[in-house]
């Protein structure tokens, strides 16, 4: 019962959070004064501080997601499943693009919910395999998407990051992980939302 509270209080919360005006963007505030200090402290720094702003965003809003998931999996008792969420959802992530919310502290907040939520999903096999097919299906058609912004990666080489990606789903289409086919199916479904062009 004390799980299943903490779990409900979380999601309750969240669109009020995702929704606060002035503090949707505190990450990218936190980021932004970060920014400033190093370019006082280096002004030399090769870096511009807009440059620098984005880089340090997405570092914090990676930190935030694990360390807010973890803390909140060490109160449902997910943590092993909140572990490989997260690592499976970063690759897929990272090899295939997807949609992207307004803010960062929006996404910190609705990232964690959402990985705690997929941690109490436990599926059939035959629905895990269903649901590794599509996203594998998905990810053929539209890897990579909306990835511009989050790699260096030269464009050329884009399309051996599907071949990886693709690789990911076979893999878990073998071991049939429903944790981690749930995950791959989300991350898939944010590909449709890229290519539709739709900003949270």
């Amino acid at each position: 019962m004390e799980c299943d509270r903490s779990l409900c209080y979380f999601v309750t919360i969240l669109p009020e959070v995702c929704h606060r005006k002035g503090e949707g963007y505190m990450i990218d505030a936190l980021a932004g004064k970060i920014a400033s200090a190093i370019k006082r402290i280096v002004p030399d720094h090769p870096a511009s501080e807009a440059v620098l702003k984005f880089s340090l965003s997405v570092v914090l809003n990676a930190f935030f997601i694990i360390i807010l998931s973890l803390l909140v999996s060490l109160t449902t008792g997910r943590t092993n499943e909140v572990l490989m969420i997260l690592v499976s959802f970063a690759a897929l992530r990272q090899l295939t693009g997807g949609a992207h919310l307004k803010s960062g502290t929006a996404c910190v907040i609705f990232t964690s919910a959402l990985f705690t939520i997929l941690s109490y999903v436990d599926l059939e096999i035959a629905m895990t395999q269903i649901i590794n097919a599509i996203s594998l299906l998905l990810i053929i058609w539209l890897a990579p998407i909306g990835i511009e912004r989050q790699t260096r990666i030269p464009k050329r080489h884009w399309p051996k990051m599907k071949v990886v990606a693709v690789l990911l789903v076979i893999v878990n289409i073998f071991t049939g992980a429903s944790a981690i086919a749930v995950c791959f199916f989300v991350q898939s479904l944010s590909l449709i939302i890229a290519r539709k062009g739709v900003k949270w």
